[in-house]
């Protein structure tokens, strides 16, 4: 697999940097207005300076010889990975511009992925019905592609001293809108008489579905709504380091690069308390928040031979584990499990191209 270790940026650097915009135009890109699977324009973006016209200068065969531009949306918990991955292609193919934005998983599919305004979309769950709807309904074609496996970590306060594990009945207790505890004690009784501060993602975040079909149950009473809710992971680290009695859910990428921060806590799902990791979700002893993360690609633009040299370098890469494990946090997929991603890819390309 294709490695450029004079390009890598560190995991401290673009995590760091999501946590205060949010969104990412990789160095030297700007947004061009008329990117995209359909050819319209993210209406969240200034426009920019083109740097191509979704051509190639000769086919994908030399170094520098791609152009054009990429504009990628979705999930805040995949965003680090496809940053990473991005910065990568783009030590190998400066001529091409590549602007990735933390939007949410369903944020990503409904504003820009499905109307056609970006070639990807990053998620940390799979793709809706409604969501498939909407973007056949504008003649795109979503292209399922597994990059890597996360462990969904639960974190308190360092000062937090009554609790190391939760079980999954406590933790659905703490976050279900059926009659939430307010204190920590309603959940223990040895618990602290103290009110609980609650922070996680908003529900245009695939954490925030995962969370639920996981934890509280897709048939259930749904997710509490009174806590601090935002699309931006640094800020659930900051408010449940600031709080003692604070708790707050996000993905382990996160957690990993504030481990001085936060506290994790480990997760009972039956046969004791398992502690989120590479390896306890790769084992898939971290269960139930052990999760796979995913971009998606229009089909349509993989015509475009910069977009489609992009989809397979993305698939190569989930199996780096300097990349993926070292840099990023997560668990890289297996060979057998990029193969697979790679057949379903190449399909989807030969369609495109009319190979």
């Amino acid at each position: 697999m294709t490695e450029n270790s004079s390009t890598r940026i560190s995991r401290r650097t673009f995590i760091a940097a999501s946590g205060t915009a949010g969104a990412l135009a990789l160095a030297g890109c700007t947004r061009n207005p008329n990117a995209g699977a359909g050819g319209g324009s993210a209406g969240d973006s200034a426009g920019g300076e083109n740097g191509g016209d979704g051509t190639t200068d000769g086919g994908s065969g030399g170094s520098g010889s791609l152009s054009g531009s990429i504009d990628i949306a979705g999930s805040s918990t995949v965003f680090p990975l496809a940053t990473a991955v991005s910065e990568e292609f783009r030590g190998e193919h400066p001529d091409v511009k590549i602007n990735v934005s933390s939007t949410g998983s369903g944020g990503g599919f409904a504003n820009h992925f499905c109307p056609g305004n970006t070639q990807f979309n990053n998620a940390s769950r799979p793709i809706k019905e409604e969501e498939k709807a909407q973007c056949e309904s504008n003649d795109v074609t979503p292209v399922e592609l597994k990059v890597a496996t996360d462990a969904l970590t639960v974190v308190v306060s360092p000062e937090n001293d009554w609790v190391d594990s939760m079980t999954v009945d406590q933790l659905k207790q703490v976050w279900s809108a059926e009659s939430p505890p307010e204190t920590w004690s309603d959940i223990n009784s040895d618990w602290p008489d103290e009110n609980l501060e609650l922070f996680g993602p908003t529900d245009a975040s695939g954490t925030y579905d995962y969370f639920i079909e996981a934890v509280i149950g897709e048939e259930g009473p749904g997710h509490r709504t009174d806590y601090s809710a935002t699309e931006q992971d640094r800020t659930i680290i900051q408010g449940v380091q600031n709080s003692k009695y604070a708790i707050g859910y996000l993905g382990f990428a996160y957690y990993s690069e504030n481990e001085n921060s936060v506290k994790a806590l480990g997760i009972d799902d039956g046969d004791g308390p398992v502690k989120p990791s590479l390896e306890t979700a790769k084992s898939g002893e971290y269960a139930p928040l052990a999760r796979p993360l995913f971009t998606y690609a229009a089909k349509e633009s993989l015509a475009e031979e910069h977009v489609a040299e992009f989809a397979t370098y993305f698939v190569e890469q989930s199996t780096n584990r300097e990349v993926v494990a070292d840099q990023v946090g997560y668990v890289p997929n297996s060979e057998e499990e990029a193969s697979a991603q790679m057949e379903t890819l190449q399909k989807a390309i030969d369609e495109a191209q009319g190979n």
